[in-house]
């Protein structure tokens, strides 16, 4: 598919985490941009203050490895999905999208990457008195309390108590993060394994 640049020879650049599809970053692309990301793999950007031609992390090492590239309708936007070292803001945080001017993203996934990260870390960095790090150290906690949170969901989804419905079913999502942290869990591949099922699916 051509793409379509605008007046100044330029493309918006959508980067999403691979797995969590958390936005990470929007810049700017030219052609040569472009085919630098097809080339080698890794974000490149076209800088509108400093004119010039960027790589994502050439100068932090915070590089983006490019999992997919993907464009809109118009083919006027691009969606790139990357494998993120380090942090992609350049304040030094995970996303530059942390500051929330409308609402609140309190019931919505934005929970996922932060929790994910929180549990990473207390594997990394062992915390005193951190439940997680109670799990992570044992490998029969961390196990059972996966059998034992999905029971109690069940239990809940045979009464009317939404609540209960609710606090088991995130106590739920929260022990199978840690058991996933346990375990190494590969999550590309186990999503690899959920799209392969679904496009063999006959739904």
């Amino acid at each position: 598919m051509k793409l379509t640049y605008d007046s100044n020879g330029l493309i918006p650049v959508v980067v999403q985490d691979y797995l969590t599809n958390e936005v990470l970053m929007v810049a700017w692309a030219n052609e040569e941009a472009y085919e630098k990301m097809l080339t080698t793999g890794k974000t490149h950007f076209w800088s509108r203050s400093r004119q010039k031609l960027w790589m994502k992390g050439e100068t932090s090492g915070n590089v983006q490895n490019i999992v997919s590239i993907q464009t809109d309708c118009d083919a006027d936007t691009l969606l790139v999905k990357v494998k993120q070292t380090g942090n992609a803001c350049h304040l030094d945080k995970p996303s530059c999208f942390d500051e929330v001017l409308y609402g609140s993203t309190e019931k919505t996934a934005a929970i996922i990457p932060e929790l994910v990260r929180v549990i990473h870390d207390r594997k990394e960095n062992p915390k005193e008195g951190s439940y997680t790090n109670a799990l992570l150290n044992d490998e029969d906690k961390v196990l059972k309390k996966v059998i034992e949170e999905a029971g109690e969901v069940a239990i809940a989804g045979k009464g009317k108590d939404r609540d209960a419905q609710i606090w088991e079913a995130a106590d739920l999502i929260y022990h199978q993060l840690v058991m996933y942290e346990y375990l190494g869990l590969p999550m590309d591949e186990v999503f690899g394994k959920l799209t392969r099922r679904h496009g063999g699916s006959k739904e």
